[in-house]
This record gives structure tokens, sequence and C-alpha cells, in this order.
């Protein structure tokens, strides 16, 4: 990995409130390419940009439909409606996914790295995509959008997996709490 190491939860800068981008240059440029080297590496869907300590409104992702990778900068979900449970996993909570409620559809609105609008209206895995990479941004972690009972267990299992690594070719466990 490069100069950047994902943020595992635990470090307080995932509960921090990133700060709005006020200026598009090639250093953020530069950082949204690291960003994408980082998530790929990892390997994971998305990545905001505080989960590698950087408090700035950037996240970047690549579904895999063959796009490639977009960045989105100060981005803000205008809409949402309906609901879709999933297993949620998260790079800062590396081994542990839980299924969890969230909207079904959202429009997700910003800007990209020219300075032009983001308008992407998005269902499923990448309106949930959307959503967690705003938590991060916000400092909300997916600790937070589970039940109480979902809460406690995933806890419980996010301690053993921090005492016991899964090894690299056994299956990750998944939390089925709903």
């Amino acid at each position: 990995m490069g100069a950047h190491e994902i943020r595992v939860f635990g470090d307080p800068v995932l509960k921090t409130h990133a700060a709005e981008v006020t200026d598009i240059d090639g250093a953020l440029v530069r950082l949204a390419g690291e960003m994408v080297e980082v998530m790929y590496d990892a390997p994971g869907l998305g990545l905001a940009a505080p989960q590698i300590g950087i408090q700035k409104q950037l996240f970047v992702y690549d579904v895999g439909d063959g796009t490639g990778p977009k960045t989105v900068v100060n981005p803000t979900i205008a809409e949402s409606d309906g609901e879709w449970v999933y297993d949620e996993g998260c790079l800062s909570i590396p081994g542990l996914y839980v299924e969890i409620a969230r909207p079904k559809r959202v429009h997700l609105t910003g800007v990209d790295l020219d300075g032009n609008e983001v308008s992407v209206e998005a269902d499923e895995l990448l309106a949930r995509l959307f959503q967690h990479e705003l938590d991060h941004l916000h400092g909300v972690l997916m600790f937070e959008r589970m039940t109480a009972e979902q809460r406690k267990e995933a806890l419980k299992e996010w301690r053993r997996l921090q005492l016991e690594p899964p090894a690299p070719s056994r299956p990750k466990k998944r939390l089925r709490l709903l």
C-alpha cells in the first residue's frame, strides 16, 4: 500500500465530521488517485477520505460496472426512499459483516474532480455504498446503524477478531442478526 493506511475502528479520526472541500486542485486530484489505489488494494468498493485520516468531504468508489473509479466531492443525499436489508461491511472494520437496513434508493449530488455537478439516482448496492461513504464523512460508523442487539453481537465479534485475526484463506464471518 502507498503512504495512506486505512484507519480502523477505535481511531478517533473516524468519529470526526469532515470539512467541506473549498478548492479542487492538483493536490485533491492526486489524493483521489491515491485513495483509489488504497481502495483497490484493500479491496473495497468505496473509500471515504476520513478512512485514511484526511478530514475532507470526498469519497471514491468503483462498483465494478466497467466504468472505472469515480470521485464525489462534497456529496449530499437529496432524497431517499424504500428499505433494503443487506450484509454490510467496512474497510475500517475489517472482517465484520452485518445485515443492516438502509433506504433502497437515493439521489446523490455533489461535484466531480473537474468541478462538474454530479447527480446520481442509485438503488440497492450503489445506494448503500453512497450512504455508507457519506456516513464516514459525518463521523458515523456502521455500528451506529445497527440495532442494540446487533451492536452488542458485532462488538463482541469485533473484539474476537482483534484477538484472533482470521487466516487469509478462511471465509469472513457474516452476522445475520435482523
